[in-house]
């Protein structure tokens, strides 16, 4: 008997991994129809477990103990007056009325002149034109002081970022030891959902503007110091054995050598920190950061698109500054060096000018009310009410006149692929879905990443939120295939086409540096509040990143390899097929990872517009007391649902990297 089971598992492992699959989603489907419906640990909004009471417990002894705790007073509160004053501080310049003024202290002119100021200091003229144009939308569209308040929030987290990530991505980058420490934490902090963050943080932060820049420092710190940890490590090992050969100190190689060296892309790490910044300072509105926002959250809750739409554009607009302002700093590095005496002069005039400008500006803003408060009428500006009039227009016209075009869609999509898969996997008992994930795991991922699902598919059962989170898996999936199909078409034909990548590539840039609210809106008018919305927001928002991982997978396919399969005799799809994708192989599990991870935050986020499950519990747990500890528990499912995907997608691309090696080693 023994022998016999030996011999089935040995003929079973060397099956197809398509087939075992297959094998095991067939006896999933047949046990489904007996078994749904039944042990699927339903819970209804209201009902709370005895871990969502005791977080809720939780909550009120931390605020009973507040004002005695020497921890609080020590240490919490500490850093929250620090924060609390920085950005304060920064909002009295710009945006809000300070020192007894009714205005602060730099008007609108002032902060348009010295931003253009600084835009050409760090790029060029170009970049200052737009920078200039765009400050001024921001009053144009009647939110001055709201983008002014968003702007002051991302500047305190991001140079506390700064302060921090850089000198530790320099110590990352020269210790091999605290690089691998510090590894698995980044990849936690990047893989939770930006959503997750917050409800802790009012616990030991309370909400308010330093609660919102804290929960933005967490989330934009990862990419300045792995990028500054990966510009250190990368310096030519010549150029620091060239430094050494002549007796420079490691502090000398480090100051005149590995850094200047690593420069550019350390500047590439500010630009990644400033636009996750900019990011997660919209979002955390939800704990009461002033600015942009705020707008945006009040006119989702209200489904009013024309005004979401109006705050969102000028959300967009200040991602595409200050992507350009930081972008143009790092190609200046280098472009600098190559300018000639000539072209230094006359940028020095120019600077002069500007900063001469600037004081003018300066001292006009500080003095006079027309240069201190934007003109126009109060609260729409001289565009804004006319931008949010059309777009609420052209959002009635479409429902009415393509409601049936949308509605089909939505329909497709829900009846064709949501409703089933959630039937199955939400529907199916949980013992029989863990089982299923167990075994789907192993075949694509192997025997090494069972435990880590394990635990996290019996922490998401301890959570007493099983259902909303197999809800919230079905919509995952249904965009993540989505995302891939977009990822593999328009990847493939950029990969393929030059023409092709230089019309697409700069669209998928400009949707990069949207912050996640933005997609809601437009789709909010297209579909209405649903859980559909939230899928064709996330799709939109996960799409680039695959579209352009597969596109330069593609791309790197040796030329000779292609025109071998051509010359064969191979057609265009075969040579796709057999040839490209294959060998790109590692770029498209790539993409399927990191399309998940994007997914799995945006669906999340789209609790905002009647998404439900675990979406609808993290928002609800900010706004109902009650739900706060179901809240908090739904943010730990959330994160536990991101580790349990991201770890088996990395596995199963490691398992197929080693696959090919030892195919090519054969």
């Amino acid at each position: 008997m023994t022998t016999l089971s030996a011999g089935a598992v040995r003929r079973a492992a060397r099956l197809p991994r398509s087939w075992l699959f297959g094998g095991v989603v067939a006896v999933w489907v047949l046990l489904w129809i007996p078994l749904h419906g039944q042990d699927t640990l339903a819970l209804s909004t209201s009902e709370l477990t005895s871990l969502h009471e005791r977080l809720n417990d939780l909550r009120d002894a931390i605020n009973n103990t507040r004002g005695s705790s020497p921890v609080f007073s020590a240490f919490f509160d500490v850093i929250r007056e620090a924060v609390d004053a920085l950005t304060v501080f920064l909002q009295s310049l710009i945006s809000q009325p300070a020192y007894g003024r009714p205005v602060p202290l730099i008007g609108w002119l002032g902060v348009v002149v010295v931003a253009t100021l600084a835009a050409y200091a760090a790029g060029n003229l170009r970049v200052a034109v737009l920078t200039a144009a765009g400050f001024t939308s921001f009053g144009l569209l009647g939110y001055w002081q709201q983008s002014m308040d968003t702007l002051a929030l991302t500047v305190a987290a991001v140079l506390i970022c700064l302060v921090i990530g850089i000198p530790l991505g320099i110590w990352a980058g020269l210790s091999d030891r605290l690089h691998r420490v510090l590894t698995p934490v980044l990849d936690f902090m990047q893989t939770m959902p930006t959503f997750v963050y917050l409800a802790p943080l009012t616990l030991f932060f309370l909400i308010g503007p330093a609660s919102g820049v804290i929960a933005t420092l967490i989330y934009a710190m990862p990419p300045v110091i792995r990028i500054t940890a990966h510009g250190i490590r990368t310096v030519a090992f010549s150029s620091v054995e060239a430094g050494t050969s002549l007796g420079a100190t490691k502090w000398q190689l480090l100051r005149t050598v590995r850094v200047p060296l690593a420069k550019r892309t350390i500047v590439l790490g500010v630009n990644q920190t400033v636009m996750c910044a900019l990011s997660m300072v919209t979002i955390a509105a939800l704990i009461d950061a002033p600015g942009l926002g705020q707008v945006v959250l009040r006119a989702l809750q209200t489904l009013d698109v024309g005004t979401a739409f109006r705050a969102g554009l000028a959300i967009v607009i200040m991602a595409i500054v200050l992507d350009r302002v930081t972008t143009a700093a790092r190609d200046r590095v280098e472009a600098r060096y190559r300018l000639g005496p000539k072209a230094r002069g006359r940028r020095r005039i120019v600077l002069a000018g500007l900063g001469v400008a600037a004081a003018v500006a300066l001292y006009l803003s500080y003095t006079y009310v027309w240069a201190a408060f934007f003109p126009g009428p109060a609260g729409t500006g001289v565009v804004g009410g006319q931008v949010a009039a059309g777009v609420t227009d052209a959002s009635d016209w479409v429902q009415l006149h393509l409601g049936a075009v949308t509605d089909a869609i939505r329909n497709a999509i829900s009846y064709g692929l949501l409703n089933p898969l959630q039937a199955l996997i939400a529907q199916s008992p949980w013992y029989l879905v863990s089982a299923v994930v167990l075994a789907l795991a192993w075949i694509v991922a192997g025997p090494r990443i069972v435990p880590t699902v394990a635990v996290c598919l019996g922490l998401l059962v301890a959570t007493g939120l099983w259902q909303e989170a197999m809800v919230t898996l079905a919509a995952t999936l249904v965009a993540t295939v989505i995302v891939m199909a977009l990822g593999i078409a328009v990847g493939v034909w950029m990969g393929r086409s030059d023409r092709a990548d230089a019309l697409i590539r700069p669209t998928l840039d400009a949707a990069q540096v949207m912050p996640a609210f933005v997609y809601l809106v437009p789709f909010l008018g297209l579909f209405g509040a649903s859980r559909f919305t939230a899928i064709v927001a996330a799709v939109v928002f996960a799409a680039p990143v695959a579209i352009k991982l597969v596109a330069d997978g593609v791309r790197g396919v040796p030329a000779t390899v292609v025109e071998a399969a051509t010359s064969s005799g191979s057609s265009a799809w075969q040579v796709v097929t057999k040839v490209q994708l294959p060998l790109a192989r590692q770029s498209v599990t790539l993409a399927a990872n990191q399309g998940l991870i994007y997914v799995l935050s945006m669906v999340v986020v789209g609790g905002l517009v009647g998404a439900g499950a675990l979406g609808y519990l993290v928002v609800a747990g900010f706004s109902q007391s009650d739900l706060y500890g179901k809240g908090l528990a739904a943010g730990v499912a959330v994160v536990l649902l991101g580790v349990l995907l991201d770890r088996t997608t990395q596995a199963a691309a490691r398992r197929m990297d080693a696959g090919t090696r030892r195919g090519r080693d054969q």
